[in-house]
């Protein structure tokens, strides 16, 4: 019996100590690894859960890409900044606010922004009217944003000299709450292509807060669009309640221009808003439509038009060419069938001969 104890006792250690040999063989081989890329702060280490669980890090292919895309127009001749303001409550705007919440790996483009910003892949910047600066110096600090915009958010420490991060529930993002956009764009003629275009320089958000004195708007930050491309280069929108097919993104919809804003400034010296010099709704709207009027008949005057008066004269002459000649032949066949019907009536009718008798025979 004390045999078979003895026997038993060595099976049972035998069989616990081979879990903890492949334990500790995972650990010195993490270890190894570790001492090879090594050491790793917490902060790398919520990097790569951030990773893992965020937004997802921009491949050299799509750097690559963003620069051959990128509209350069330091150089141009001719250009004019608009600001333009999206209504998302329209219907033509509607594919940037819904969905609200994120729903079947699918959010709109506010989330977008907000997460990337969130995760320190994506710079802010200070709203400034009429004089956005995309510099280190005018960088958003989130936590004055978040406590700015009343948004619900949680600290994580900071260690080694590191910043502290901040971290925000999906139900906490105010993606319902950003009604409206601020879009800053560039109208512009490359003489290099001779092309007439229009850049997207900058998005701002604005958010609508809801409080006991009443309902307000706010601009939260500038986005500068060239920052923002690469990632949503690839988010799919549906752009049609008919065509459920989602064949477009949101840089396409931005970049064909298919949504539908109104201009509220033009950069000019004095950095005046429309309305300084358009009290009433009607001289708004007045000014809006001469505005857009200037840019197509500058786009217009830039390709050679051919003269109206010119055009239309050489038109007339070639309607009486084309027909001069068919009344000329009308009215020569009129003639014609005129003179063989009076031929016909004058001329006698042919008489039947009669036998003429000879005198001679009568004798």
């Amino acid at each position: 019996m004390k045999r078979l104890y003895y026997i038993a006792t060595l099976v049972t250690a035998l069989f616990a100590s081979i879990p903890m040999q492949a334990q500790e063989e995972a650990d010195n081989a993490q270890q190894q690894q570790q001492r090879r890329r090594g050491p790793v702060s917490s902060r790398g280490a919520r990097e790569e859960d951030k990773k893992e669980s965020g937004m997802p890090e921009l491949t050299v292919r799509a750097q690559d890409m963003n620069e051959r895309m990128t509209q350069h127009i330091g150089n141009a001749r001719w250009m004019r900044v608009i600001y333009r303001q999206i209504d998302l409550t329209k219907e033509q705007n509607a594919p940037l606010y819904y969905p609200t919440q994120p729903m079947n790996g699918q959010m709109n483009l506010f989330s977008i922004i907000f997460q990337l910003v969130c995760e320190s892949k994506l710079s802010a910047y200070e709203y400034l009217d009429g004089y956005e600066d995309f510099s280190d110096d005018r960088k958003l600090d989130l936590k004055v944003m978040l406590d700015r915009c009343r948004i619900f958010y949680e600290e994580t420490p900071s260690e080694d000299n590191e910043p502290a991060g901040f971290v925000v529930n999906e139900s906490d993002i105010p993606s319902g709450d950003v009604r409206s956009y601020y879009i800053k764009e560039a109208w512009y003629f490359d003489q290099n292509n001779s092309v007439f275009d229009v850049k997207t320089l900058a998005i701002c958000p604005i958010l609508t807060i809801v409080d006991d004195m009443g309902q307000n708007t706010m601009p939260m930050f500038w986005i500068p669009y060239e920052n923002l491309r690469p990632y949503i280069n690839t988010a799919y929108i549906m752009t049609s309640n008919i065509n459920n097919a989602m064949t477009f993104t949101l840089d396409d919809y931005f970049r064909r221009r298919m949504f539908q804003g109104d201009i509220f400034k033009t950069q000019n010296l004095m950095n005046q808003p429309l309305q300084a010099y358009c009290p009433t709704p009607d001289s708004m709207k007045r000014e809006q439509e001469r505005i857009e009027n200037q840019l197509i008949s500058f786009e217009k005057s830039l390709y050679l038009q051919p003269d109206t008066v010119q055009s239309a004269a050489n038109t007339k002459d070639k309607k009486s060419k084309n027909v001069t000649p068919s009344t000329r032949g009308k009215k020569a066949e009129t003639v014609k069938e005129d003179k063989q019907k009076e031929a016909k009536v004058k001329a006698p009718k042919a008489q039947k001969s009669t036998p003429v008798r000879s005198v001679r025979r009568r004798r």
